[in-house]
C-alpha cells in the first residue's frame, strides 16, 4: 500500500527524536512489565489528534515462545495492545475523555494484512475521529512493518471507573 494511504506521513516524522519514551509513556498509561506494548512516541498533533508510536519486536518477548513454535508471529490481540496504549497515549495526553484511565470500548472493521515477525518494528498510528467527553473515544487506526500496512481499523476507547473497580476487588459494592 502507498505512503499516502497512511494515516500519517511516515516521511514527516523522526523515529530518531521521541516525544515520550518508556517513562513519559508511563505518566499517561497504566500498564507494566510485559504488557508495555510501547517502545517510544514519536508524533503527536494536537490539531488532529493524530499519533505515531511503535514497538520494537525481539525474539525475547513474552510471545515468542509459545506463539508459535517454530513460527513466531506477533499474536494480533498484542499489535492490537499497542494501538490501544496509543490511543490511551493521546487521548491521556491530551485529557480528551476525562477519565483517569481508557480502556476497550470495542473494535469495528480490524483486518490483518500481514504478519509481524520478531526484530520487526511494528510502527502505530492513529487519528482521533470522534470524542464524547466521559462517554467514548474513536479512532481510525493503522500499523506498519516497514512500508505495509500489517493491520488496520477502528478502535474505540471508553473510561475505566477506577474507583468502583477498586472497591469491586477490595470485596465491597459500589
Amino acid at each position: 500500500m502507498a505512503e499516502k494511504d497512511f494515516l500519517v506521513d511516515l516521511s514527516q516524522v523522526d523515529f530518531d527524536r521521541p516525544i515520550a519514551t518508556l517513562d513519559e509513556i508511563r505518566k499517561y498509561n497504566p500498564q507494566r512489565f510485559e504488557m508495555e506494548q510501547l517502545t517510544a512516541v514519536v508524533y503527536a498533533n494536537e490539531s488532529d489528534y493524530s499519533c505515531v508510536g511503535y514497538k520494537d519486536t525481539s525474539h525475547q518477548d513474552f510471545w515468542v515462545r509459545g506463539h508459535m513454535p517454530g513460527m513466531p508471529l506477533m499474536p494480533g490481540v498484542m499489535m492490537l495492545e499497542s494501538i490501544a496504549q496509543l490511543c490511551s497515549f493521546v487521548t491521556q495526553r491530551y485529557d480528551l475523555l476525562g477519565a483517569d484511565v481508557v480502556g476497550f470500548g470495542g473494535l469495528e472493521d480490524v483486518r490483518f494484512r500481514d504478519p509481524v515477525l520478531p526484530g520487526d518494528r511494528l510502527i502505530v498510528m492513529c487519528r482521533l475521529e470522534k470524542v464524547r467527553r466521559g462517554r467514548i473515544i474513536i479512532c481510525q487506526f493503522q500499523g506498519v512493518v516497514k512500508d505495509r500496512i500489517v493491520v488496520e481499523g477502528t478502535l474505540k476507547g471508553i473510561p475505566i471507573p477506577v474507583e468502583a473497580l477498586q472497591k469491586l476487588q477490595a470485596g465491597t459494592r459500589p
